[in-house]
Formats: structure tokens, sequence, C-alpha cells
């Protein structure tokens, strides 16, 4: 017995000498960043913006990998099967929290199968309307939107989109009823909310600004915990009274679970090293996409944020019947 217990102890002792060894070590090769959607879209752009200077923070080469479809779940299915040596890291947003309730035949489990590095960035979203439509200000809008009479048409950019579920999250707390007018992504609602084809919905506030401030289109709160500096007036849905719309569009980046901590840790200090690179923070201020306070880009942040949402948006979903498509 003693024997057995001794071979044992040895083999745990070998097995964490390995571990430690090769997380001193890491990175001694390429490391695959996997991204969730296909190249020329937000999320391509993010990862192009962090590539130099994650390169330079972990002294290796970054290969990016994009992958499509289902709403980023195949991309993210293939880095939760990856070894957990931190070579293979996913950058994702929110559509992975809606995921988890939106694809119940996934073959992973967001909470269970990745260990986040850290938030990236955000981005607010501007509750727009028509130029036409009557309201001048929230209240107004508000009493506009509740008379019986209204037949009113939210635009959103496809299905289980984060503009879908902040839309169906506006008329529950607002208590307003709408008619949902899918299409197929940001720009094609857009166009139609310009031309009056629908009265609202869910702008990117980067996009919004220069269309409100110009008089083409109307905007009436901030989807997100902060004001957009484009529109400083624009109050956010939280300072509103409702709390439950301090929602932002978020990315982060996530490895395998089981991923050593030290390796975990090093990563995290590459991304807080990438987010402060001055060509890195210029790209995204110009895209809208706003930093995260430094005490939110802990691993630990970014895996409670991902934990609240996947409740948030199964919540939504579930109360909505909501499907993918």
């Amino acid at each position: 017995m003693s024997i057995v217990r001794a071979l044992a102890a040895s083999m745990i002792s070998a097995c964490i000498l390995t571990s430690g060894a090769s997380a001193q070590t890491y990175p001694d090769r390429p490391i695959t960043l996997i991204v969730a959607f296909p190249p020329g879209g937000a999320d391509d752009t993010i990862a192009r913006t962090l590539h130099d200077p994650l390169q330079k923070a972990l002294g290796q080469p970054i290969v990016i990998e994009n992958i499509g479809g289902a709403g980023g779940m195949i991309a993210a299915a293939k880095a939760a099967r990856a070894a957990p040596d931190g070579y293979t890291i996913l950058l994702h947003q929110d559509a992975l929290a809606a995921g988890m309730t939106l694809y119940p035949n996934r073959t992973f489990d967001a909470e269970k199968d990745f260990v986040a590095i850290g938030l990236i960035n955000m981005a607010a979203t501007t509750l727009a309307a028509r130029p036409t439509l009557p309201p001048n200000n929230f209240d107004e809008f508000l009493s506009w939107m509740k008379q019986p009479e209204q037949n009113i048409k939210f635009g959103h950019p496809g299905v289980g989109s984060f503009g879908h579920l902040a839309d169906v999250l506006i008329v529950q707390e607002l208590g307003i009823k709408v008619t949902q007018v899918p299409y197929r992504g940001a720009g094609p609602a857009l166009v139609d909310l310009l031309a009056g084809q629908v009265d609202l919905g869910p702008i990117s506030a980067v996009v919004a600004g220069p269309l409100v401030r110009s008089g083409k289109l109307k905007a009436y709160a901030v989807i997100g915990r902060y004001r957009f500096a484009g529109l400083p007036e624009l109050k956010t849905m939280g300072e509103l009274g409702y709390k439950k719309l301090d929602i932002d569009f978020w990315h982060m980046l996530l490895a395998p679970a089981g991923t050593p901590r030290p390796i975990i840790d090093k990563l995290n200090g590459a991304l807080r090293a990438a987010l402060a690179d001055p060509k890195a923070q210029q790209t995204f201020a110009e895209g809208g996409m706003d930093p995260y306070p430094p005490d939110e880009l802990t691993s630990e942040a970014a895996s409670a944020l991902l934990k609240r949402e996947i409740k948030l948006w199964g919540d939504v979903i579930r109360a909505n019947n909501i499907a993918a498509q």
C-alpha cells in the first residue's frame, strides 16, 4: 500500500512540476486567437487592433482564425475543445451569453468550459427613432408609446442579436407593446429607420451621434452604463430609472477551462498592455468602443459579467419564446 501511495505522490508531484514549468516558460510558440465571427466585422477589427500589441507583450506570433456561424457558437465550441495550455484563446462578445439559451443543442457550457482572461471594451447603444417621430424627449416618448392607438414598429439587426434582445428588454421594462421587425444586420435596419419605414431601433452610439446632431435621427436614451461623449445630453436608461437596461455591448478574451492560473495572469497582463497601446486606444475611440475601468479588467470581473448576462439573456429569451433562426 505504501508503494502505491508513494507512486501516486510521485505522479502528482511530476504533474505539478510540469505544469509549473510550462507556465514559467509560456509562451514559447505561436498562439491562435479564434474570433467568433467572419472577417470584416467589429469583432475582427478588435482582434486585428489587439494583434500587434499582444504579440509584443507576449513575445510570440499570434495567428488570427475567424470562424463564423451560429451566432459565434461554432467558434466557441472549437475553442472549448482546445488544450488548456494558453495556446488557443477566444475573442467573443454578448452573443456568447445569449447563445447558452438560444442554442440548446450546443456542445459546451460557457461557464464550465471557459475561464475569462479579461474584458476588452464596451460600446453604448442609442434608443433611436425616425426623425418624424413626434416626441422630443424621453418623457414625451414614454407617454406617446403608451397611447393605446399606437402601432409601433421596432426594427432590430436580427433574431438573437444584442439589438433584438435589448429591444425585447426595453419593451418589457417600459411596459409597452410594439411590433418587432427583424433585419439581416444593423445596416439594413438603419436604412429603414432613416427612411421612416420603422419607428425605433437600437443604433450604435458612434453611428447615431452624427445622424442625431444633423437631425436625420432622434434619440431618447443611451442603452449602456455610461453616457456617450458624442451626445452628452442623452441620459442612460439607468439614469432615467431603468437600471436593468444599464447593459453594455462588450467583448472579452477567454481560454479553455483548466488553463493554469499563471498563464491566465500572463494573458491578462498582456491584454492590459495591449489596451494601453495608444494606437489601439485611438482605434477603439473612433469606433465608439470605450475601455473598462481598471478594476473591471480582471479575469474575475469578466467571469462575473458573463455569468450575470447568461442569466439575464436566458430569462429574456425564455420569457419571450425566442428561438435562433
